[in-house]
């Protein structure tokens, strides 16, 4: 072999480097605008995280209150049936004068206490289970609890004034389980300033 032929391979042993048709990339480098991508999906994770946790919560809350409702307002419908026990024994408290109380014999006293004592207990089993007997005796009218049935001519309490009950309201809960029927006041306290001015008017003119 002549050194002409030879000549290349001392040529590239003379360098020392390899040749190569591409450059070398190692696996571990990370790609362009990886790390952004990689922070931005977890940024989305998180969001969704976050948005689960807060329906998850609202969920909790709703079924929390849904279960309170249920048990409280569930019976409803049997506080309504049982109101008229209620409105029976108390018509027949009522059936009784004061007079013929206090002349009654031993007897009749003894079955008004235990009417009274029966009602007493009904009223008692009632709110026990957040049933509430509204008492709107010298109270103003108030649409949301009471339903109005006539007006009655009483210059002595301001005007609105709840000053008869014809029956019983009652409340279950925050809600009304019946309105009170009742009487209400006419003129009063209301009507005197307006008298008042006019006669201030008069006086001044």
């Amino acid at each position: 072999m002549t050194e002409q032929d030879r000549q290349p391979e001392d040529t590239t042993a003379a360098t020392g480097e390899p040749v190569v048709s591409k450059p070398y990339i190692m696996p571990d480098d990370p790609e362009p605008g990886s790390v952004e991508m990689l922070q931005k999906e977890a940024a989305e994770a998180r969001d969704r995280m976050l948005r689960t946790l807060a329906e998850m919560e609202n969920l909790r809350k709703r079924t929390t209150k849904e279960v309170a409702d249920a048990r409280l307002y569930g019976i409803t419908g049997f506080a309504r049936d049982v109101l008229d026990i209620a409105d029976n024994l108390q018509r027949a408290l009522d059936a009784v004068p004061a007079e013929a109380r206090a002349t009654a014999d031993p007897g009749l006293i003894s079955l008004i206490e235990g009417v009274e004592l029966t009602e007493r207990s009904l009223l008692n089993a009632l709110e026990k289970h957040g049933v509430k007997k509204l008492d709107p005796l010298g109270q103003k009218f108030d649409p949301n609890f009471h339903q109005a049935m006539y007006e009655v001519p009483d210059a002595s309490v301001p005007s609105g004034t709840v000053v008869q009950i014809m029956q019983a309201g009652y409340t279950i809960g925050d809600r009304v389980l019946r309105p009170a029927l009742v009487g209400v006041a006419k003129g009063g306290a209301k009507a005197a300033p307006a008298a008042n001015n006019n006669e201030s008017s008069g006086a001044t003119n």
